[in-house]
């Protein structure tokens, strides 16, 4: 009876909890000469490398935000918009903009469904009127949003932005990123929070 019990509870558990330690190599990039995102601080740091108009972007936001609840106080999520080019700088820039007018806690999810789901503001070509006048509905001033957009405070967190994806390697998004050490590179939403844990209780372990 006993035997037959444990083989139950061994059934009901995640393929995940039979997992084998990621690898170097495999499951995760070891960065020549990484540098966090900022500071460390005594915090383990996680950025996200993301950008608004990537749909795997947008399926991974709401799994990453209920891990991210998840973690205790030592960990620093940060969220760093990838500056890209093209289509993807006018919404790096609004990040920005959000971050700097204090409504991006109420907008970051909801950018991903205006963009993805509804339909409400286009991928491409999208101008800063149009984009402020999204973040309008959410308390935003539409002209200083645009001069948040446009300001030179602005450029200089993109061309930190893009310093970091290049020298992080980063080749596509979503990617996380720990310590500046470690670039995630798993093929499943699961399997890139299971070796970004890894990873992070590594980097906790040596301070």
């Amino acid at each position: 009876m006993k035997l037959r019990f444990a083989l139950l509870l061994l059934a009901l558990l995640p393929l995940s909890a039979f997992a084998a330690d990621p690898v170097a190599g495999v499951d995760y990039v070891e960065i020549a000469d990484g540098k966090p995102y900022a500071p460390l601080n005594g915090k383990v740091e996680v950025v996200e490398v993301f950008g608004y108009t990537c749909i795997h972007c947008a399926h991974f936001q709401p799994v990453v935000s209920a891990w991210h609840k998840k973690q205790p106080s030592w960990v620093r999520f940060t969220p760093v918009p990838a500056a890209f080019g093209g289509y993807w700088m006018p919404y790096a820039r609004a990040y920005y903009a959000a971050a700097k007018l204090r409504v991006l806690a109420k907008t970051h999810d909801a950018m991903f469904k205006a963009l993805h789901e509804q339909g409400s503001l286009p991928i491409q070509n999208a101008s800063s009127n149009e984009i402020a006048a999204w973040y309008a509905n959410y308390g935003a001033d539409p002209q200083a949003f645009t001069a948040a957009m446009d300001s030179p405070a602005t450029d200089v967190l993109l061309e930190r932005s893009k310093e970091f994806a290049l020298a992080s390697g980063i080749e596509g998004t979503p990617t996380l990123v720990v310590n500046g050490k470690y670039r995630v590179t798993a093929s499943s939403f699961e399997d890139t929070l299971r070796i970004a844990d890894f990873l992070i209780a590594r980097e906790r372990a040596r301070k």
